[in-house]
């Protein structure tokens, strides 16, 4: 089967395929798959190099389990999510901060319009202010406002209740907010 006709399939017929040995489903899942984990990896760790690490454990383990997949049980996004966090999550426990760590990120001279360089600015504050966040609330927050995932679906990831995930959204967003809010001015929120 081409590859331009496995965009219609679900993830679930597609892992299907795989495990089957079909090769391009691998290949069209990878391709639809990976840019949200490495996402959501990113958002969870802060450091792109460690989410491309993340995002590839997290197929390596999909590929894995492709022959045993049980369909109907998870969907393979939820799955993928719960298990890149988990992987965040083993990573920022074990990560210790070291001189090269504290360095500043070299400066990309390409960008010299001040439209993104303030994006940039805006996006480094909401990292550190997710950084800042406990991790339960900061997985939340990702997992809704970042990923645009339901409550339900983050339940089901976190392996909690909806109650439970719209309590840590709502502590999480109070956290960001008060983390933020001296900062409106700079970051170029202003009241007009």
């Amino acid at each position: 089967m081409p590859l331009d006709a496995m965009s219609d399939m679900s993830d679930e017929a597609l892992l299907v395929l795989f495990a089957n040995g079909d090769r391009l489903a691998a290949q069209a899942l990878t391709l639809r798959l990976t840019p949200r984990l490495l996402n959501h990896a990113y958002r969870l760790l802060g450091n792109a190099a460690e989410a491309e690490d993340v995002a590839q454990e997290a197929m390596l383990r999909l590929w894995k389990i492709a022959p045993n997949w049980r369909q109907g049980e998870a969907m393979v996004t939820t799955w993928l999510y719960r298990v890149v966090a988990n992987l965040c999550i083993d990573r920022r426990r074990q990560a210790r901060p070291s001189a090269l760590d504290a360095a500043a990120e070299p400066v990309d001279p390409a960008k010299g319009a001040v439209a993104l360089l303030q994006g940039a600015e805006r996006a480094k504050a909401l990292q550190e202010a997710l950084d800042r966040l406990p991790d339960r609330q900061r997985q939340a927050i990702v997992l809704r406002h970042i990923e645009d995932l339901g409550n339900p679906q983050i339940a089901e990831i976190m392996e909690i209740s909806v109650e439970a995930v719209e309590s840590l959204l709502a502590r999480g967003k109070r956290a960001l907010s008060a983390d933020l809010i001296d900062r409106r001015e700079e970051l170029g929120f202003t009241d007009e």
